[in-house]
C-alpha cells in the first residue's frame, strides 16, 4: 500500500501545490499520466475547473489527471487508473458523492492491491477510518462518516495551534481532545500546514518543516519531528 497524504494544496506566498508537486510527481513514477482524479470536494466551483487547475500545477513536473466526473463508468474508471488522486474541499460532500458512485471500497480494493493513492486536506480525512476529524462544515449529510480506512489513525489537516485573542471559540486542540475523550483507543495526528506523511509498505514518515502533534486518550499531547519514529500509528 502506497499513500501520500498531504495536509494543504498550497500555504501562504505559494502557488497551488507548490510545496508537494515533487514529492507527487516522484511518488507517482510510472502512473503520472495515468492519474483519476476526484474533484468532488468542489463546491464553489465546477469539476471541471478543478480538473484543470490541478493539471496546471502539476504539469511542470509531468503529471496529467482526469477527472473521474468525466467517465461513464466510475467504478471501471478506479479499476483501471494507475494512481487515485483526492483532492481538497468540503470532506462532507466528497464523502456523500463518493458513497453514492460506490467509490469507497472500489478505491480501497486498488489502493490495497499497491495502487498510488494522494490525498490533500478532504482527501487525507477520507484515508482515515472516519471522517470524524475533519475541520468542514456538513454542508450536506453522506450515508455514514466511515470512509477509507487505509490507515488505523486519524488525520486533522491545517492543524493550528494558534487561538486569535479576539476569538472566544474553542481551539483546535479542544476540538480534538474532545474527539479522543468520546475515542479512547484512537491516535490523532494534527498535521500542520506543509506537511504530509508518506506511508509506503505499512511503514510512515513525516515529510515538511513542521512538527507533527499526537493525541490519545490518556497521554500528554506529543510533537514528533520528521524524521522520528511514527510506526506506532501504524499499529
Amino acid at each position: 500500500m502506497r499513500l501520500l497524504l498531504i495536509s494543504n494544496s498550497a500555504s501562504p506566498g505559494e502557488t497551488y501545490l507548490e510545496k508537494p508537486a515533487d514529492d507527487i510527481a516522484k511518488f507517482l513514477g510510472s502512473a503520472k499520466e495515468s492519474v483519476v482524479f476526484i474533484p468532488f470536494a468542489g463546491v464553489t466551483f465546477t469539476f471541471d475547473a478543478y480538473v484543470d487547475k490541478v493539471n496546471k500545477a502539476l504539469a511542470p513536473v509531468g503529471v496529467k489527471v482526469r477527472g473521474i466526473h468525466t467517465f461513464s463508468d466510475p467504478e471501471r474508471a478506479i479499476k483501471e487508473a494507475g494512481a487515485i488522486m483526492v483532492g481538497g474541499g468540503n470532506t462532507f460532500q466528497l464523502t456523500k458523492m463518493m458513497q453514492e458512485q460506490k467509490l469507497i471500497e472500489a478505491i480501497r480494493e486498488r489502493v490495497l492491491d499497491g495502487v498510488p493513492y494522494v490525498g490533500w486536506s478532504a482527501g487525507s480525512n477520507v484515508a482515515c477510518p472516519t471522517i470524524r476529524t475533519t475541520n468542514d462544515m456538513p454542508i450536506v449529510e453522506p450515508k455514514s462518516f466511515d470512509v477509507l480506512n487505509l490507515i488505523p489513525f486519524q488525520i486533522n489537516p491545517h492543524y493550528l495551534d494558534s487561538h486569535p485573542a479576539d476569538h472566544g471559540g474553542e481551539t483546535r486542540e479542544v476540538r480534538i481532545l474532545e474527539f479522543v475523550e468520546a475515542n479512547p483507543d484512537v491516535y490523532v495526528t494534527g498535521l500542520r500546514e506543509g506537511c504530509r506523511f508518506l506511508i509506503e509498505d505499512g511503514k510512515i514518515e513525516l515529510i515538511g518543516d513542521k512538527s507533527l502533534r499526537v493525541f490519545k486518550k490518556g497521554e500528554e499531547i506529543q510533537e514528533y519531528q520528521p524524521g522520528t519514529d511514527l510506526q506506532f500509528l501504524m499499529k
